[in-house]
């Protein structure tokens, strides 16, 4: 039986790498036997321009009846002066929580052809594997009261809440320690247990989930640390599980040791295993429509919704090695040239991919 797939190109560069992405899935159902069928709907600043609502319905219904979503991007300057609840990033979370996507994972993996690519010395980031298991629908982003409203002597105060459940810290730490299980067995929770009580909470609970995995190391550092360990010792790390605005930023950091942005894959589970899939950057508005955007991060986001939502770990396995493959031709997009390579554009590149496909068997 066919597997559904939405396709949501987004904002931005989204449409771009979307494009590229699609080329890939085509290649392995039309060649290779994957059984999916394709279709497409509007969200973000789209379905603003063409609804006046960042998430039609009509999206989420054709979310919630696919196997799995591929998400470009969202979000640009054009749609900042609109009230916050209307802006195209409310669609993203509308997706994450409509779905109940709570477990977001972000590998950050050093491909060695890309050693050169990277800010930090070789040996500081070579072989680099990281998992960030980021809680995705609770914390400071969710959490109510929020908003700005003005006091009596007419000063204006913005409000925003840090809220954990005992039964939200207790489900996604599951999620860190049954991967970590099958990596490297370290599992590091990342907090600010000394000033803030709700991530207190947190380590108290993650404490509690550790014991019911004995074969696993539980360590626990605090978020302004885990940033620094992140950029001088980032190889001590295998799986860090951490509250929604902490991954946010840790995850991003932690792409930068991979040279780029641009190279790393997301998805984001419910538990079920169902999930949206998603490059970690942003809708780049400054270089959409030139077609030199990175289409990788999108297509190892295929890869990843292969392995998890659809089943298909060999398919998954090919395109990663079609990846590598490519990078070993010494074929770059801007973001991660370096000297000696060849640069190419958003296309060149996803057409690559595919004709590797083919080739790395």
């Amino acid at each position: 039986m066919s597997k559904k797939i939405l396709i949501l190109p987004g904002d931005g560069i989204g449409p771009e790498i979307v494009t590229e992405a699609v080329k890939v899935l085509a290649c392995l159902r039309d060649l290779f036997g994957v059984d999916v069928e394709m279709d497409e709907a509007l969200v973000g600043g789209e379905a603003i321009d063409a609804t006046g609502h960042p998430l039609p319905d009509a999206t989420l219904s054709a979310a919630k009846e696919a196997d799995a979503v591929l998400l470009g991007a969202v979000g640009g300057p054009k749609w900042e002066p609109l009230p916050i609840e209307l802006r195209p990033e409310k669609g993203l979370l509308g997706l994450r929580a409509g779905l109940g996507l709570f477990a977001n994972l972000r590998p950050a993996i050093l491909y060695p052809q890309l050693a050169d690519a990277s800010t930090l010395r070789a040996e500081v980031v070579s072989g680099l594997d990281i998992l960030i298991v980021r809680e995705l629908t609770g914390g400071i982003y969710f959490g109510q009261p929020r908003g700005v409203h003005t006091r009596d002597n007419g000063e204006r105060v913005g409000v925003n809440t840090l809220v954990y459940s005992e039964s939200e810290i207790r489900r996604i730490c599951r999620v860190a320690f049954e991967i970590a299980r099958k990596r490297g067995r370290r599992v590091c929770s990342v907090d600010k247990a000394n000033v803030l009580e709700c991530t207190e909470l947190w380590r108290e609970v993650a404490t509690e989930v550790g014991g019911a995995y004995p074969d696993v190391a539980l360590s626990h550092m605090y978020v302004d640390n885990a940033a620094m360990q992140l950029v001088r010792a980032p190889k001590q790390f295998d799986v860090m599980v951490t509250t929604n605005m902490f991954g946010d930023i840790l995850s991003d950091a932690a792409a930068m040791l991979t040279g780029s942005i641009g190279m790393l894959p997301s998805a984001s589970l419910d538990e079920h295993g169902k999930g949206m899939y998603e490059p970690i950057h942003g809708s780049a508005p400054d270089i959409a429509g030139r077609g030199v955007a990175n289409p990788l991060a999108t297509i190892l986001s295929v890869a990843m919704m292969l392995r998890y939502s659809l089943g298909e770990s060999a398919a998954a396995d090919r395109v990663e090695r079609a990846v590598s493959s490519v990078l070993d031709a010494g074929l770059r997009t801007a973001d991660i040239l370096s000297t000696g390579k060849r640069q190419v554009g958003t296309a060149e590149m996803g057409d690559a991919v595919v004709a590797a496909l083919d080739k790395v068997g």
